[in-house]
C-alpha cells in the first residue's frame, strides 16, 4: 500500500475517534452528573482519556510518516510506538483516578442514579464497539501499533460501560425494591472499571515498550525473508539476518556469503539484487547489507567476518 495512502487512512481513523469521544464524553458526563451516577461519571472520564489517546495516536502517526534524515537514518516509525506508550500511561492514570473516586463513595451516603443513565451507557457500548472493530481492522491492515492500541482503548471503554450498566442496573433495582446494599452497585461498578482500565494500560504499555527497545524478530518470523534470499543462486549462505520493527515497517541488517573469487563489483551486484527483492516486500523499509566471502563451515570462524 502506498505510504501516503496508509497515513491518510490512519489519520482519518484517529480524527473519527477524537470527534466521537468528545460527543460521548459530553453525553455521559452531563447525564452522569444529572443522574448522580458514579459509574457513568467514571465512564465519561474514561472516554475523555480516549480523546487524549486518539490525539496522541494522531501526533504519532504524523511524526512516523516523516522520511529518513541524517539524524534518523532508520526513519521515524518508532513515533507510533512512543504514541502507544503515551496512550497507555494516560489510561493507567485515568484508571487510578476512577478507582479513587469510586472508593471514596463507600465512605459517604450513596444515592441511586436516575434511569436516564441506562440509555447513555447502552449508546456508549454500541458506538465504542463499532469504533473498536473499525480501528482494530484498519490497524491490522496498516500494521499500525498506535491505531491498534487506540482501538483497544475503545474496547476497554466497552467493558467499562458494561460494568457501569450492571452497576447502575443493580442500584436502580436496589432503589425500587428498597434493598440498601444493592444501591452500592454503582460505585462497585466504578471500581471494577478502574481495575479493568489499569490492567489494560499495563498490558498495552508493556507491549509498546518492548517494541520500542529495538528487539529483533524471532527466526520463525523471518522465514519469509530468508526464503526470498535463497532464490538468489549466487548467495551461498546467510551469515546473519536481524529484522527490527520500527513502528509499521521493518529494517533488516543482513550478512550474506558469496563466492570468494567474485570481484567486488560482482559481489555488489548480488547484494543489490538481494536488497531489491527484499524491498519488494510491503513491510520492509530498508536493508543494510554486508557481503562476506564464502568458506567451508570449518573455516568460517577464522575467515568470515
Amino acid at each position: 500500500m502506498e505510504v501516503n495512502r496508509r497515513f491518510q487512512q490512519a489519520e482519518f481513523a484517529a480524527w473519527i475517534g477524537i470527534i466521537v469521544n468528545i460527543l460521548l464524553t459530553l453525553v455521559k458526563g452531563v447525564i452522569g452528573l444529572q443522574s448522580h451516577s458514579k459509574a457513568l461519571i467514571a465512564d465519561a472520564v474514561h472516554s475523555a482519556s480516549d480523546i487524549v489517546g486518539s490525539l496522541a495516536a494522531y501526533v504519532g502517526l504524523r511524526a512516523a510518516k516523516q522520511p529518513p534524515d541524517e539524524e534518523h537514518p532508520y526513519g521515524h516509525g518508532k513515533a507510533e510506538s512512543i504514541a502507544a506508550i503515551i496512550v497507555a500511561i494516560l489510561l493507567f492514570l485515568v484508571g487510578l483516578q476512577i478507582g479513587k473516586s469510586s472508593l471514596s463513595s463507600f465512605f459517604n451516603p450513596v444515592e441511586a442514579p436516575g434511569g436516564l443513565a441506562i440509555y447513555a451507557v447502552v449508546i456508549s457500548i454500541v458506538v465504542k464497539e463499532a469504533l473498536f472493530r473499525y480501528k482494530y481492522r484498519l490497524g491490522k491492515k496498516l500494521n499500525s501499533e498506535a491505531l491498534i492500541v487506540n482501538a483497544f482503548e475503545h474496547r476497554s471503554d466497552v467493558y467499562s460501560s458494561l460494568a457501569a450498566l450492571v452497576g447502575i442496573g443493580a442500584s436502580l433495582l436496589g432503589k425500587y425494591f428498597q434493598i440498601d446494599w444493592l444501591v452500592y452497585g454503582d460505585p462497585v461498578a466504578g471500581l471494577v472499571v478502574s481495575l479493568m482500565v489499569v490492567w489494560l494500560a499495563w498490558k498495552l504499555g508493556s507491549e509498546a515498550i518492548y517494541n520500542t527497545l529495538d528487539h529483533v524478530l524471532d527466526e520463525e518470523e523471518t522465514v519469509e525473508w530468508r526464503n526470498i534470499i535463497s532464490t538468489v543462486p549466487e548467495v551461498k549462505r546467510i551469515d546473519e539476518l536481524y529484522a527490527r520493527k520500527y513502528g509499521y515497517y521493518v529494517i533488516i541488517d543482513l550478512k550474506i556469503a558469496v563466492d570468494p573469487n567474485m570481484t567486488v563489483a560482482d559481489g555488489q551486484r548480488v547484494g543489490k539484487k538481494v536488497k531489491k527483492l527484499l524491498l519488494e516486500h510491503p513491510s520492509v523499509h530498508n536493508v543494510f547489507m554486508h557481503i562476506n566471502p564464502f568458506y567451508a563451515a570449518e573455516d568460517r570462524t577464522t575467515k568470515d567476518h
